[in-house]
């Protein structure tokens, strides 16, 4: 079974100092620009992670027809996956579908 907290909060990005305002429908979890995250979460929106690293984004995945990003936590090197949003980086996505992820 996988909880859920509804956390939709704005940010600003570790990763490119973005200000990352809270997503019109959803969660936001990552930064729409550069599609970086931080290593937060046990189950999505609980902020129990005690690991606060980075997440790289190193690929794509379709999941019951959600595009879910693929992520490597630099500091702990655990891989996560993230719903995609719609208001995401499209360059940035494609250059993970180039990589042959999807």
């Amino acid at each position: 079974m996988t909880l859920f907290l509804k956390r939709n909060q704005g940010f600003i990005c570790q990763q490119c100092g973005f200000k990352v305002l809270p997503h019109p429908s959803s969660s936001r979890d990552h930064c729409p620009r550069c599609l970086a995250g931080l290593h937060v979460d046990i189950f999505p929106g609980d902020r129990q992670n005690s690991c606060r690293g980075l997440l790289e984004p190193i690929g794509l995945q379709k999941k019951k027809g959600k595009q879910q990003i693929v992520y490597r936590c630099e500091k702990c090197h655990k891989q996560v996956v993230n719903i995609a949003a719609p208001d995401d980086n499209q360059e940035k996505i494609v250059e993970l579908v180039k990589e042959g992820t999807l």
